[in-house]
C-alpha cells in the first residue's frame, strides 16, 4: 500500500511543471468563455495576429471625428479650447485622443471605462482606463451599473465616485452586464491558423539547418578496426567541410569508396498553407465587417470597394458611433454644467466619404440634370 502512494505521488510530481505546452500563445489553446474571462485571449489574438491587430486601428480611424454645438455663443467657445487642450493621460491631449483610446478597448474587450477629473469645482481631465481590471454589478435597478475596483488593500469595493465615470458596453447580452467583443468566435479559428504558423517555422528551421547521413558502401570485406578507422578519417573530413562552409570558406570533401551523402528528412515536402490559411483569414476579416484590401489582402483582381460594401461598412461605423455618443456628450454637458452654463449640446458627426470622389461628383451631376429636367418639364406644361 505505502508502495503504490509512493508511485501515484512521483507521477504527481513529473506533471506539475513540465505540461509540454510549447505553443507560443497557449491561452488560445481549450478556450471557453466564461464570463469576463477572456481578456487575456483577445490581447494575445491582437499580438499574435497582425490583420486583427491592424482591423481595430482602421475601424477606430474610420469613425472620424466629431464637433459639438452649444446652444449659447460663450459656452460654445469654452467648450471648444476644452476640447481641444483636454488632457488624457499618457501624453495624450484632445478629445479626438480620448475617443481613440475608448474606442479600441470597446472594439477589443467589447466595453470601455474612462474617468472625468474634477478638481476644484471643474472638468480638468478626461482619462480612458484599463477595463479588465474593474469589475462589473448591477445597481438597485435594472438600468444603472456599478462599477467596482482593487482598494489599497488588494480588495474589490465600488468606486467611491460613480458619476464621473464613463461606462460604454457594445452589443451587451440580457444575461450579464458586459459587451461583446469584436473578436467573439475567433478564438477556435485564430488557434487554429497560429498552428498553421508555428508549423511553417519549424518547417523552414528545419530547412535551414540541415542534418546529413553520411553512408560509406564496399566495406564489407574489411575487417572491424579497418573499417571503423575508415568511418572516423571520413566523419572528421565532413565535420571539416562543413565547418569551413559556415565560415565562408569553399572546401573539398575527398573520401575513398562509394559514399553516398543525403540530407536527413529532405524528402518530406512542405505543406501548401495559402488555401486553409486563406480560408481561415476570409473568416476573421468577416468578423470585422472590413473589406480585405483595406488590410492588405489582394484576393480578387478589382481593388475598388463597391457601392454596397461601402453603404455596409458605413452602416457599422455608424452603429459604432451611435454606442459612443451618449459618452461623448456627458463629457460636455458636465464641463458646461460646472461652468454654469447651458449644457444642451448637439453632436455633429464628421461624414463618412468611403467612395471615389469622381463618382460622388458624377451622381451630384446627374442629380442636378434630373431636377433640371423635372423643372423644365413642369415649366412647359403650365399654361402660358
Amino acid at each position: 500500500m505505502k508502495r503504490k502512494k509512493q508511485e501515484s505521488g512521483a507521477m504527481a510530481a513529473v506533471c506539475q511543471l513540465r505540461g509540454g505546452n510549447i505553443h507560443p500563445f497557449g491561452a488560445m489553446r481549450h478556450f471557453t468563455p466564461l464570463g469576463g474571462g477572456e481578456e487575456r485571449v483577445y490581447r494575445e489574438m491582437r499580438e499574435s495576429i497582425p490583420v486583427l491587430d491592424a482591423a481595430v486601428g482602421k475601424m477606430v480611424r474610420l469613425c472620424g471625428g466629431f464637433e459639438v454645438r452649444c446652444k449659447n455663443p460663450q459656452a460654445q467657445h469654452k467648450l471648444n479650447a476644452f476640447l481641444q487642450m483636454m488632457p488624457c493621460g499618457r501624453g495624450q491631449m484632445g478629445i479626438e485622443s480620448f475617443l481613440s483610446g475608448y474606442l479600441d478597448s470597446l472594439l477589443t474587450y467589447g466595453r470601455a471605462v474612462g474617468e472625468m477629473v474634477v478638481a476644484g469645482g471643474k472638468l480638468r481631465a478626461v482619462c480612458w482606463g484599463d477595463v479588465t481590471t474593474l469589475e462589473v454589478q448591477e445597481g438597485n435597478n435594472s438600468l444603472d451599473v456599478v462599477l467596482w475596483g482593487m482598494d489599497d488593500h488588494g480588495l474589490m469595493r465600488p468606486l467611491p465616485y460613480q458619476h464621473l465615470l464613463l461606462f460604454t458596453t457594445m452589443n451587451p447580452e440580457p444575461a450579464h452586464p458586459y459587451g461583446v467583443s469584436m473578436f467573439r468566435g475567433m478564438p477556435f479559428l485564430a488557434d487554429i491558423l497560429l498552428k498553421i504558423y508555428n508549423t511553417i517555422g519549424s518547417n523552414w528551421e528545419r530547412a535551414g539547418n540541415l542534418r546529413y547521413s553520411v553512408i560509406c558502401k564496399g566495406g564489407e570485406n574489411l575487417d572491424p578496426v579497418t573499417a571503423q578507422e575508415r568511418g572516423k578519417a571520413v566523419a572528421e573530413q565532413w565535420s571539416k567541410a562543413m565547418e569551413d562552409g559556415k565560415n565562408g570558406t569553399i572546401r573539398d570533401f575527398v573520401a575513398v569508396g562509394d559514399v553516398e551523402i543525403k540530407v536527413i528528412g529532405g524528402e518530406a515536402p512542405l505543406l501548401d498553407s495559402e488555401v486553409p490559411v486563406r480560408q481561415i483569414l476570409e473568416q476573421l476579416v468577416a468578423k470585422t465587417g472590413l473589406p480585405p484590401f483595406l488590410l492588405g489582402l489582394s484576393w480578387s483582381t478589382t481593388e475598388r470597394m463597391s457601392t454596397q460594401q461601402a453603404d455596409i461598412l458605413t452602416s457599422e461605423l455608424w452603429a459604432l458611433r451611435r454606442t459612443v455618443e451618449p459618452a461623448m456628450r456627458k463629457i460636455c454637458q458636465t464641463f458646461l454644467a460646472l461652468e454654469g452654463l447651458d449644457n444642451r449640446v448637439e453632436i455633429l458627426w464628421d461624414d463618412i466619404s468611403l467612395q471615389d470622389i469622381t463618382q460622388e461628383s458624377q451622381a451630384a451631376l446627374y442629380n442636378a440634370q434630373a431636377e433640371k429636367y423635372r423643372a423644365e418639364a413642369k415649366l412647359a406644361q403650365e399654361p402660358v
